[in-house]
């Protein structure tokens, strides 16, 4: 893409209250950007099927920004700005319904592709809240996860918070300009994201206020960039369900953490699970839906280890036949020749383990449960 048109671009995007869909309908009508924006306002306002009134809103909004300056403050801030089309977009935000025109990108977002999961809720966050999205968060990252959320305060912030004590990356879609951060008091979360290999991510122009329309576009962002989306708290009413409706319609798997009935806050989680969602009790439970492709290279032995621990411990005879599954599956008969156990007793032993939930039996095989 040239570089003028780039500049056209960042132009035709810095009108917001405009869905991306609808200006990368204009764009491919007129062949490009710099087209697009050398027609006037009846010719727009009749191609686009908008009132005259927003087709001149559109124009003076794309006059006010300068693109080269807009560069500038971009690559001021070591930051970068990546135009759909090109290689270097990722392909998953391109492959969504309204895909952004471009996005402004703060820190690393590497490859876009690896396994994440998309953790949002309420604002107004409780003890029971902070507690399950700091366990969840905090047990995703250490298994290589990257968490996606929204640098708001709540649940936001303590999913990014805990891909930071782990030294985890983490994507922030934010519902401003890269060049701010709201709200103000998570400058240094945000700071420790950059320095902790993540993310901050806008469609927005570098200055754009934090503004009421923009945090509810921006979900789809968040589901876009994930592979799986976690609502861990938020009332029925509440931007967290409109990131999983999002991430309905985006054909992905949506999970919730149930939560007390008489708790406004966990309303909406509970409503999803009446509704067929997941429930995300344990890490374990997440990772299990994440697409078997995406779960190479995830550290996820240490978790399942300490899901499966039983209330006592296991016998020699156990932790011996325990050893000898590993993560393969044998049948009485492979185990019968690695040990010096009877049939009789080894199907002693391996009826215990299966009660306690340790290992499960399929098709005649034993394998560690992942339940």
């Amino acid at each position: 893409m040239k570089y003028e048109e780039k500049l056209a671009r960042l132009k035709v995007n810095s009108f917001s209250y405009l869905r991306s869909d609808w200006l990368n309908q204009m764009i491919e009508i007129f062949s490009s950007a710099q087209e697009l924006l050398k027609q006037d306002a009846k010719t727009i306002s009749k191609e686009g099927k908008i009132s005259l009134e927003s087709a001149e809103s559109f124009l003076k909004s794309c006059s006010m920004l300068d693109g080269e300056k807009e560069m500038e403050k971009v690559e001021k801030v070591g930051g970068k700005v990546l135009f759909n089309g090109e290689e270097d977009f990722p392909q998953r935000l391109a492959n969504i319904k309204e895909a952004p025109l471009l996005i402004y990108v703060r820190g690393d977002l590497g490859d876009s592709e690896r396994a994440s999961v998309g953790m949002v809720g309420t604002r107004k966050i409780s003890p029971y809240g902070r507690r399950a999205a700091s366990k969840l968060a905090g047990d995703l990252a250490q298994s290589g996860v990257v968490l996606v959320s929204g640098l708001a305060r709540g649940i936001d912030s303590v999913v990014h918070a805990e891909a930071v004590k782990n030294q985890r990356p983490t994507w922030s879609l934010i519902g401003t300009g890269i060049g701010r951060c709201y709200p103000a008091e998570n400058r240094e979360l945000a700071r420790a994201i950059l320095e902790t290999g993540g993310a901050i991510i806008s469609e927005l122009p570098f200055d754009a206020p934090p503004l009421a329309h923009h945090f509810p576009r921006r979900n789809r962002l968040i589901a876009g960039l994930s592979d799986i989306v976690v609502v861990v708290e938020g009332e029925v009413k509440s931007g967290a369900l409109i990131t999983a409706k999002i991430a309905l319609e985006q054909g992905l798997d949506v999970m919730a953490v149930p939560g007390p009935i008489d708790s406004p806050t966990s309303g909406g989680p509970n409503k999803l699970i009446k509704e067929g969602a997941g429930m995300a009790l344990s890490a374990n439970d997440i990772i299990d839906a994440i697409p078997s492709t995406k779960k190479f290279g995830l550290k996820v032995k240490k978790l399942y280890n300490e899901s499966k621990a039983p209330s006592e411990p296991l016998t020699e005879q156990e932790q011996k036949i325990l050893d000898l599954i590993g993560e393969s599956s044998k049948s009485v008969d492979d185990l019968a020749l690695e040990t010096d156990l009877q049939i009789a007793q080894l199907s002693a032993v391996l009826f215990s383990l299966e009660i306690a939930g340790i290992i499960i039996c399929t098709d005649g095989k034993y394998s560690r449960s992942k339940f």
